[in-house]
């Protein structure tokens, strides 16, 4: 079968900051190429909706899937199934992902017949099982299939991460990804799943606390077929295990591959395992992203963090003397009056590092969508991206948005514009020289992509498609696992977080978005 594999469009975040190599779908396509499909991959991130036409035209393609990992794709994957069914040849079309796993019937029934499945779970198995079920007319059968006609069994998890192995060689316009200074920048996943539970994340609820490493010396084979310099390590929780990030380590240097990283990990893990990190950095990582989430005890406790703020304070300090590079996250609670964006606005101004602001969502497969008392003022996925308040604000909206962007501006009075060009003209003069323009183009952004009058205004556009209503309940601790999407093993205990979390094969913008591989 001839296979197209499409991922959506950039979402506002990453307009400005980072522009990540596919690699969910990557991992869908080796699956699907090892089952004897046929595939090629059209990223819309880096070509536009003309050339994807032009590619399903040439290719003519028997099936086609989309990756939902965000929901706010999810307008913008529904109009191009409407399209690809008016064809005079119409392909199969499915949709899986991260996001559209907790809400697939909705979809399914807004799509109206332009989608035929959607694939709950991990794609590298569903996607496989859906197009055999397919063929025989029973695609409901397939495990993790959502389809008009009924669904199937529950996903099943992928025994081992070690395969399939991306298919990198099937994206084009590799040179387009980037994070931050990193460009360009590929992506690569050391580990799978989060044994945390926060209740703001849908990592835990999606993997059912699962926790899967990939085996060190495959970790190493894959860093080592990279050709990019730059490096994002995608784990939820990077070197939760710190033998496992000693073992590829040593595998790294036993091979002495150099690279740039950058990863995302707690700051209690970076507290407890220094030492990893430390080796690390010796091996070129230069940049961490610590999803610190809330300054104060009462909004750590909020979001269930399990840690407090001198936690936070002395690993942002142990970061400093490893010579790390930080990106601190904060949410951004709608019901934040003045004051307390003026002392976040003082706090992000007097440490060195990068603060970044999300706005509290609540999202479908998050515990506070459930026990999140306060009414969504809007249903628009389009909205749906951690930089629009959903919830009812305190301040008038137009003074919620003002306030906002007055925050995140730090960010370009800090590290970006001129600033930024008289510390890093070295690295952008040598981007410029290997035709890499996606860090000198962040430089300079800002304003445009980040205003007030842009934010209002997004919520005045007709909404044809809209979320469902959440369901309003309390959450007992001790049936958490109702919200999971893959089940059927034991997750860690608490204290194991900070022993042996693996012990068990059980395990959120990344900060910047969701596990990869979790759908075409």
């Amino acid at each position: 079968m001839k296979v197209l594999l499409i991922h959506p469009s950039v979402l506002m975040y990453s307009e400005l900051f980072l522009r990540l190599e596919p690699l969910g779908i990557e991992c869908v396509a080796a699956a699907l190429q090892e089952a004897g499909h046929q595939v090629r991959i059209v990223d819309l991130q880096t070509h536009s909706k003309a050339e994807m036409a032009k590619e399903f035209l040439e290719f003519e393609p028997d099936a086609v899937g989309f990756g939902l990992n965000y929901l706010a794709n999810v307008p913008e994957v529904i109009d191009l199934a409407r399209w690809l069914k008016n064809r005079q040849r119409p392909p199969y079309v499915f949709v899986g992902g991260h996001s559209v796993s907790f809400i697939a019937d909705h979809v399914l029934q807004q799509a109206e017949g332009a989608i035929d499945a959607i694939v709950r779970g991990e794609g590298e198995t569903g996607t496989v099982a859906l197009l055999a079920a397919a063929r025989d007319g029973a695609a409901h059968e397939a495990p993790g299939a959502v389809t008009l006609q009924g669904t199937g069994p529950q996903p099943r998890l992928l025994e081992s991460i070690d395969t399939p192995r991306p298919a990198r060689e099937l994206i084009r316009r590799r040179n387009r990804y980037f994070i931050g200074v990193l460009d360009p920048a590929a992506s690569v996943e050391f580990t799978r799943g989060c044994p945390w539970d926060c209740s703001f994340c849908s990592a835990w609820t999606f993997y059912g606390r699962s926790y899967r490493k990939l085996s060190p010396g495959v970790a190493a084979d894959e860093i080592a077929r990279v050709k990019e310099p730059g490096i994002f390590i995608v784990d939820d929780v990077a070197f939760i295990r710190p033998e496992h990030g000693d073992a590829i380590a040593a595998e790294l240097e036993r091979r002495r591959i150099r690279k740039q990283y950058y990863l995302e990990t707690r700051a209690d893990v970076l507290l407890r395992n220094t030492e990893v990190f430390a080796r690390w950095r010796r091996l070129g990582l230069n940049y961490i992203f610590l999803g610190m989430e809330a300054l104060d005890a009462e909004g750590l406790d909020l979001y269930r963090k399990r840690i407090s703020p001198d936690e936070n304070m002395m690993a942002l300090e142990q970061a400093r003397k490893l010579g790390l590079a930080v990106a601190i996250n904060l949410i951004v609670d709608p019901q934040w009056d003045r004051e307390q964006f003026r002392v976040v606005r003082e706090w992000a101004m007097s440490v060195p590092e990068i603060v970044h602001l999300s706005v509290m969502t609540p999202y479908p497969g998050t515990e506070i969508w459930h026990t999140e008392s306060r009414k969504l003022t809007t249903s628009d996925y389009r909205l749906f991206d951690i930089q629009h308040a959903v919830l009812p604000t305190r301040l008038p909206l137009p003074e919620f948005y003002q306030e906002l962007v007055r925050t995140q501006a730090v960010i370009n009075r800090k590290h970006l514009g001129v600033v930024a060009l008289a510390r890093t003209a070295g690295i952008v003069a040598r981007h410029l020289a290997h035709g890499q323009t996606n860090f000198a183009r962040m430089l300079w952004r800002f304003t445009r992509v980040y205003n007030a009058e842009r934010l209002c205004a997004e919520h005045q556009r007709p909404a044809r498609y809209q979320l469902p209503e959440p369901e309003l309940h309390t959450v007992d601790p001790r049936d958490r696992k109702k919200l999971y999407i893959h089940i059927g093993r034991t997750a860690p205990s608490r204290s194991a977080l900070t022993d042996d979390p693996g012990s068990s094969s059980e395990t959120t913008p990344p900060s910047v978005g969701p596990s990869p591989a979790t759908g075409p």
